[in-house]
């Protein structure tokens, strides 16, 4: 029996199986890349080969065009693949439509890459599953014990309330365009809200793929196409770049709401202007992150993007052995 440690490896490229030769979500271009999730800082076009859900690489395709690498396999969850002399298999993660962790075998040993996850329930991704291993990699986007998250539904009802009290105010909502724009949608959706949702036109393509996958996020207007003077008393979303720009200008009597798990530090918020900041986070928070370890119960946990260095200290507090692979190259992009 192998290690792990023995024949997974830190590259420029970034995680590197050596049995199967294969990378997981490259920051470079390689000859075959297993990528856990459509976000662009972990699926990056100009692969040769790309493994992943057949959700991931549909988002691909409308991110990047058809032509994002040259070939295509999509692997189903819990589904085996023999790739050289190891197997991959994929467990959901619970981050987004799509998003998996890449399970890999080789020698007896086995490594879970999480990618991002999130634990709480999310009607548009598959729940994370707790897979045993003898090493866990694990994100730390959220890790520092003042990263405690709300319930989505406390966060939304704000929302919802404000709407009543400021019938007159157009309320723009920052979302990342995929994931976090369509769980808020169908969020909303199930907590009663039932008028159009107006967008801003970079959301639209990614709206109609999940409407395409069977995710009803009920009637969608583009902003472009309605006079601005009646979007008072809506709701508009829009990526979070557009809550401050020339865009935005046209909305009358805005509002402006952001929801992600960055909301939770006041100043993002009044960084971005955010009237109405709301929590709501496609991450696992520092006590999610903690039980995580604990229901996964790998011996030794690798730490990558984010505070690694809190998450280092109380895994090896908790008996973990513990390291940084201080991967370079995964950003606070659209998947908080």
């Amino acid at each position: 029996m192998s290690h792990p440690r023995e024949w997974m490896s830190v590259r420029p490229e970034g995680l590197y199986c050596s049995p199967g030769d294969f990378h997981v979500d490259p920051v470079r271009a390689v000859a075959r890349a297993v990528i856990t999730h459509g976000h662009s800082d972990h699926a990056r076009p100009g692969h040769g080969e790309v493994i992943a859900t057949a959700e991931t690489l549909a988002i691909m395709d409308v991110r990047y065009g058809s032509g994002f690498c040259a070939r295509r396999t999509p692997l189903d969850y819990g589904g085996v693949m023999d790739i050289g002399h190891a197997k991959l298999s994929l467990a959901p993660a619970g981050h987004i439509l799509g998003s998996a962790q890449a399970v890999i075998a080789h020698d007896g040993g086995r490594i879970v890459v999480s990618g991002d996850y999130k634990r709480r329930p999310d009607p548009t991704a598959r729940a994370f599953e707790a897979v045993a291993c003898d090493v866990f990699v694990t994100e730390a986007t959220f890790a520092l014990p003042v990263f405690r998250q709300p319930s989505v539904d406390a966060e939304l009802v704000k929302l919802l309330t404000s709407l009543e009290l400021f019938k007159d105010r157009c309320h723009l909502v920052g979302v990342y365009s995929l994931g976090k724009c369509q769980r808020v949608m169908m969020e909303l959706r199930r907590l009663g809200y039932a008028k159009p949702f107006f967008v801003h036109g970079a959301l639209v393509k990614m709206c109609e793929l999940y409407e395409d996958l069977g995710y009803r996020l009920g009637e969608i207007v583009p902003v472009a196409s309605v006079d601005k003077a009646s979007l008072a008393g809506e709701i508009v979303l829009a990526p979070p770049s557009a809550l401050s720009d020339r865009w935005s200008r046209n909305l009358p009597n805005v509002l402006t709401v952001m929801a992600s798990g960055w909301m939770q530090i006041r100043a993002r918020a009044r960084q971005r202007m955010v009237e109405l900041p709301l929590v709501i986070s496609d991450h696992a928070d520092w006590d999610e992150l903690i039980a995580t370890l604990k229901d996964v119960g790998a011996p030794e946990v690798w730490i990558t993007h984010g505070r690694e260095d809190a998450l280092t200290y109380i895994a090896e507090k908790l008996g973990y052995r513990a390291r940084a692979l201080s991967l370079l190259g995964f950003e606070e992009e659209d998947g908080e």
